[in-house]
C-alpha cells in the first residue's frame, strides 16, 4: 500500500505555483480563515485543491516526501 501525504506546506505551494514560500504561507493562512480553522491547524491537499481550483491529483504529483 502506497501512502500519500495529506497535508500541504508552503514549500509545496512554491513548487506548484512558482511563487515565493512567503506567498505560500499567506495562501495557507487565507485558506485557514475561509475554513474557520485555527492557526495551528493544518491544511489538507483536498482543501487546497478546492480553494485554488487545481485538481487534487495534480497537486499530489508535486508533493515530495
Amino acid at each position: 500500500m502506497i501512502l500519500k501525504r495529506t497535508v500541504i506546506y508552503p514549500k509545496d505551494i512554491q513548487r506548484i505555483t512558482g511563487k515565493s514560500e512567503r506567498t505560500g504561507r499567506r495562501l495557507l493562512e487565507k485558506i485557514r480563515e475561509k475554513r474557520g480553522k485555527e492557526k495551528h491547524q493544518l491544511i489538507t491537499v483536498s482543501e487546497f485543491a478546492d480553494y485554488t481550483g487545481i485538481d487534487a491529483e495534480t497537486v499530489q504529483e508535486y508533493l515530495t516526501d
